[in-house]
């Protein structure tokens, strides 16, 4: 039996990669805070009398600490099953219009990088057993007006969510291309997949604020408002489909490192995130605020 684990899974994007991958006959594991959302979730997947069930598991990916108990859950109940976990899809994603704090590090930075990556890291275990396996970590097209310094977790300068979460996603976008050429000739496939835009919970709203870019950007907020407006319109089962792609398409099989773009085929990946020094500071950054083995002060 075929076991997938989507974060952030029980809504949107997630959701709709989560049919997916049971329709492609995957035993899925949608992971979420809220649990009626989470039984809904599983409800709308189990109607599609899929081969095997699907299941909830309760955790709040904003906590690194929480991160860590589940990916310790996970690995123990392969360990007793045998079964292999085969896909590891990291959903999760998150904007803040205003800036705050998670366990003393910027919000954006832990719930767009450090869940993701600490969960990846401490499931590379399982997923090796369980290889061939693949690793898909949703991207973004904010990227794009990503600071590209990584010194800090922040960069310095005004607050801009749009930009500090285009920041986190680049960090991670490093760190996967980083980790496709790690993990080469493992049997775990890493992939990246931009969804494009699409109405969710995190878009609606958020986007409507001009204090969420630079000022620069405001200066032309009727413009870049109707951009966004534009480009977060889409259906989620459409911006679902790239992940879905690298998770399932044989094509795919062997490969690694590979970007799949908003159309659900291979693009080139965004250069500055293919940038050794740009992935060597992110990996420092990562192992300093989410040490893969918990320190005593349990950071």
């Amino acid at each position: 039996m075929r076991k997938a684990v989507v974060t952030a899974g029980t809504a949107g994007i997630g959701l709709e990669t989560a049919l997916g991958l049971a329709d492609a006959g995957f035993a899925v594991t949608v992971v979420g805070r809220n649990a009626d959302r989470g039984a809904g979730a599983v409800d709308r997947i189990n109607a599609m009398g899929p081969a095997h069930p699907a299941r909830f598991l309760a955790s709040d990916l904003s906590s690194i600490d929480q991160v860590r108990t589940l990916a310790h859950r996970i690995a123990a109940e392969h360990d007793a099953s045998g079964d292999p976990l085969t896909v590891l899809v990291n959903n999760v994603g998150a904007m803040f219009p205003d800036r705050r704090e998670l366990g003393g590090v910027e919000a954006s930075f832990v719930v767009n990088h450090l869940s993701p990556y600490l969960l990846t890291e401490l499931l590379l275990p399982t997923l090796t057993a369980g290889a061939p396996s693949r690793i898909v970590n949703v991207t973004s097209g904010a990227v794009g007006v990503a600071k590209r310094v990584f010194d800090a977790v922040e960069p310095p300068g005004g607050y801009y969510g749009f930009h500090w979460y285009g920041r986190a996603k680049l960090a991670n976008l490093a760190y996967t291309l980083d980790l496709a050429a790690r993990l080469e000739g493992t049997g775990v496939s890493v992939f990246a997949a931009d969804p494009g835009g699409a109405a969710t919970d995190m878009t609606n709203g958020t986007l409507a604020d001009p204090k969420i870019v630079s000022p620069a950007l405001r200066l032309l907020w009727p413009l870049v408002r109707r951009r966004f407006e534009r480009s977060t319109s889409g259906p989620a089962s459409t911006a679902a489909r790239p992940s879905i792609v690298a998770a399932t398409d044989d094509a795919l099989t062997g490969r690694t490192g590979v970007v799949i773009g908003p159309e659900a085929r291979p693009v080139a990946p965004f250069r500055p995130a293919t940038d050794r020094r740009v992935a060597e500071a992110v990996r420092l950054l990562s192992e300093a605020h989410a040490p893969v083995v918990a320190t005593a002060a349990g950071h």
